[in-house]
């Protein structure tokens, strides 16, 4: 796979990072230790513990393909740490995702703040505290109810954002939802189905931003850009992490100024009988490959699947080597 495209810069900084904190590392063992080797590991990498054989986790996700990613990078990681994976990657819904954890089905599988709150457990969309940290303890705080847990979340947020074309942002001037106030009534909103009932949706951009459209359009997600592109729709949802906002400069994401749209940060659910039976290196190996994936990592992952169709597998596994993960 070669990374000397545009669209693979971010895998090209990762590793050039990568190389240059080993070289730092390994002359910092030096200098410590009279120029022998010792001390720990100056990567990343991954190592098989013993510890871990004959552990078998089966990991999930829900059925789109940033989860189909995420999935990926989990399982072979923790693969590589020596456990004996097996993944269901396309369960479906968090309903569905949420049950077949509770029945044993799978062992874990990546879902996210909001969502867990929201739909799981019934937290109003403006109660979801905008914090990562208090996110996640809350959620932590439902999940163990139900015998589940989650590790920490992630760096980047994928979330709804208000999304147009760059052009059209830059004729109306606008750069943040609150701008929209006063030329609304003259734009088409296109979005999901259940947009139109969702307070972190259209409904939130009436009651909480006053807005008032010139009408709203249901559309099937993946045509979320198709829509702005062929100018039926001035504006539409997004998700912060879509791989068109990588290799793209047509479209632009308007600022949630006043924080409606809760953050999704991706946290790692498991069921407390599986993390009780993997170790402690469960939890280290799901947050240690947590490190590099920023928001424009994640959008470059994206873009690999959704638009290049590149294989999930084959993306996570260009991830975990990049970041010097796995050889």
């Amino acid at each position: 796979m070669s990374f000397d495209n545009p669209p693979r810069a971010l895998f090209a900084l990762l590793i050039a990072g990568v190389l240059a904190f080993s070289v730092a590392a390994c002359g910092d063992d030096e200098e410590d230790s009279g120029g022998e080797s010792g001390g720990e590991s100056s990567s990343n990498l991954i190592e098989s513990n013993p510890d871990n054989e004959g552990i078998e986790l089966t990991i999930g996700s829900k059925n789109f393909d940033e989860q189909f990613i995420l999935g990926e990078i989990y399982a072979q990681a923790l693969e590589a740490a020596g456990y004996t994976i097996e993944t269901d990657l396309n369960l479906g819904s968090e309903v569905i995702a949420k049950k077949a954890l509770e029945n044993g089905d799978v062992d874990a599988y990546p879902e996210y703040t909001s969502t867990t709150l929201s739909s799981l457990y019934g937290v109003a969309p403006e109660d979801i505290p905008g914090d990562a940290t208090e996110a996640y303890d809350l959620a932590v705080e439902n999940l163990e109810g139900d015998g589940l847990t989650a590790f920490p979340p992630t760096e980047f947020t994928s979330a709804n954002g208000v999304g147009l074309l760059t052009e059209t942002a830059e004729d109306l001037g606008v750069e943040t939802i609150s701008d929209l106030e006063g030329v609304s009534s003259d734009l088409e909103l296109f979005g999901t189905s259940e947009c139109r009932q969702r307070a972190d949706c259209l409904v939130g951009l009436e009651d909480s931003y006053g807005l008032e459209f010139a009408g709203f359009t249901p559309v099937d997600p993946e045509l979320r850009y198709e829509v702005l592109d062929k100018g039926d729709a001035d504006l539409s949802i997004l998700f912060t992490t879509d791989g068109q906002l990588f290799t793209s400069e047509d479209y632009t994401l308007l600022e949630d100024d006043q924080e409606l749209l809760p953050s999704g940060f991706v946290i790692f659910t498991a069921s407390q009988e599986a993390v009780d039976e993997a170790g402690a290196g469960f939890q280290e190996t799901v947050e240690l490959v947590q490190g590099e994936l920023t928001l424009e990592v994640m959008q470059e992952l994206n873009s690999r699947v959704s638009l290049d169709r590149e294989d999930p597998a084959d993306v996570a596994a260009d991830y975990l080597q990049a970041a010097g993960y796995t050889e």
